[in-house]
């Protein structure tokens, strides 16, 4: 998605939700050095329309906005149209949230699998969505480990990270990440333990996010 469509949509919207797992912080000036004000959903006052600085490996600039009555910028490539998912809501749930507001986006499950090992896969669809904004969704939506963050779109072709602090019982936790020339080709949330495997998986799919999860009941 080109960044003057990213901005189009952004000037069209009122308010945008933060996108960074640990907040976003509100700046008193336009640049990172500024001291921080506070961090949540914000209103838009003004979008900045061309990328001026990298975070992260994500291009943007920084907006000014408005929160609690308080004024300040925000760094416009964690700000999204699309609202996060509350905790614990499933798949199908936020989709049908999502749906409200934003009528192409899609939800689909496929069961598959045999009576004793059954497999169920569900996938949303986002339009107009970027890497960073469906990672965060999917993070959420399932449960991945608050210390795998939004890795590098720059990087080896492929790349594993594995979880340094994996819960009792789990076998496999760890984050798979493939890279072409121009970015991400997939990333991939790997997930097993005695009773089950998952993975997690998002891809580009034209101008949409494809986030799908696969389950696997041993």
């Amino acid at each position: 998605m080109a960044l003057a469509d990213i901005s189009e949509a952004i000037t069209k919207v009122e308010f945008l939700y933060v996108t960074a797992p640990s907040g976003l912080s509100l700046r008193e000036f336009g640049n990172l050095q500024s001291d921080k004000l506070a961090s949540t959903k914000v209103k838009i006052i003004k979008a900045e329309k061309k990328a001026t600085m990298t975070v992260a490996g994500i291009k943007g600039g920084m907006n000014e906005v408005e929160f609690n009555q308080k004024k300040g910028f925000a760094f416009n490539g964690y700000l999204s149209k699309y609202f996060p998912p509350e905790l614990n809501i499933s798949a199908k749930g936020y989709a049908s949230e999502l749906q409200q507001l934003f009528p192409d986006v899609i939800y689909s499950e496929k069961k598959g699998g045999t009576a004793s090992k059954p497999l169920n896969t569900e996938t949303i669809l986002i339009p107009k969505a970027q890497w960073h904004e469906a990672f965060f969704m999917a993070q959420r939506l399932f449960d991945f480990p608050k210390e795998f963050t939004f890795p590098n779109p720059k990087g080896k072709k492929g790349e594993t990270i594995f979880d340094g602090k994996p819960k009792k019982g789990v076998w496999t936790s760890q984050l798979e990440v493939t890279r072409g020339d121009d970015g991400f080709e997939q990333i991939v949330y790997v997930y097993s333990a005695k009773l089950f495997n998952s993975k997690v998986t998002i891809i580009k799919e034209g101008d949409a996010m494809k986030i799908s999860k696969t389950e696997e009941i041993k």
